[in-house]
């Protein structure tokens, strides 16, 4: 089972890719709640070079309140993140899909609320 829901985008830039995956998390009720710049702090902490890499932290509220309310620490495991990444063939987009990081939790109306959030994280992933 693959935990991430993925596409490659060949024909823009970075900084385009990261803009329109923005738009599309608001587009479709998320909000971006934090953002690591991966490259940065691997330079900066161990001078090491590394292509583009971005970790978007994403939160739909409505589903947040949803899952924390069936579940409390369910706030562990979120946000939901998105990265971005400089490959290749261009930059590819990846983010979590929350039913395959809720396995490790027994409460099944939690993987309900799982299984929208992946709904909506493809709907995302595809209109980026």
């Amino acid at each position: 089972m693959s935990y991430t829901i993925d596409r490659l985008i060949g024909n823009a830039g970075f900084e385009e890719v990261d803009k329109r995956t923005r738009q599309a998390l608001t587009d479709h009720g998320f909000g971006v709640l934090t953002e690591i710049d991966v490259k940065a702090t691997m330079k900066k902490k161990l001078d090491k070079d590394m292509s583009a890499y971005r970790i978007l932290g994403a939160c739909n509220p409505g589903m947040a309140w949803e899952a924390i309310g069936l579940e409390p620490r369910v706030g562990a495991m979120l946000p939901c993140n998105v990265i971005l990444r400089e490959v290749a063939e261009g930059i590819e987009v990846s983010a979590i899909d929350p039913v395959a990081s809720m396995t490790a939790i027994d409460n099944d109306e939690l993987k309900q609320v799982a299984g929208k959030v992946r709904d909506m994280l493809l709907k995302v992933v595809e209109s980026i």
